[in-house]
């Protein structure tokens, strides 16, 4: 199942500049999910972190991961964010990064469900430049109804 900008953002309420998931390649229903992130210089991170070496800041590596997390619950349950949901990232364990994301890279996000139980999932994620791992994490997720 593969995914475009225009169906990530019925799935994703994040938008520019918080919207971090730019193509879905590989999806199977409660299981896993395969995307990606072009990273570009145009990213407002990249004036202050830092701007004579820029590199993608950690936390929004593991935020990227968080979005497709997002999207693999979302597709698991079938509901979307207009129904009134939203899937927060309530957790991350064992969180490492491996080496800078940097302009130019391709980040590709891989998350697999490790179990889900009464609207908490939990996913073992990685993220990853030119097959090298940049970033890898359990990631924790809770589904909310929204007013």
């Amino acid at each position: 199942m593969v995914m475009d900008i225009n169906e990530i953002r019925e799935y994703l309420p994040h938008r520019y500049p918080f919207l971090l998931v730019d193509r879905v390649t590989e999806l199977t229903v409660g299981e896993s999910i395969v995307a990606f992130k072009n990273v570009s210089i145009n990213e407002p991170f990249f004036n202050g972190h830092f701007p004579h070496h820029p590199i993608m800041p950690g936390v929004l590596v593991v935020e990227a991961l968080a979005q497709v997390c997002g999207i693999l619950g979302f597709k698991t349950v079938n509901k979307l964010p207009a129904d009134g949901y939203v899937y927060y990232l309530v957790g991350s364990d064992n969180v490492r990064f491996k080496r800078p994301v940097m302009p130019g890279d391709q980040l590709v996000l891989q998350a697999n469900v490790i179990r889900g139980k009464r609207g908490i999932w939990k996913f073992a994620c990685r993220a990853t430049v030119d097959g090298e791992l940049a970033c890898e994490a359990e990631i924790i997720c809770a589904e909310r109804k929204v007013a």
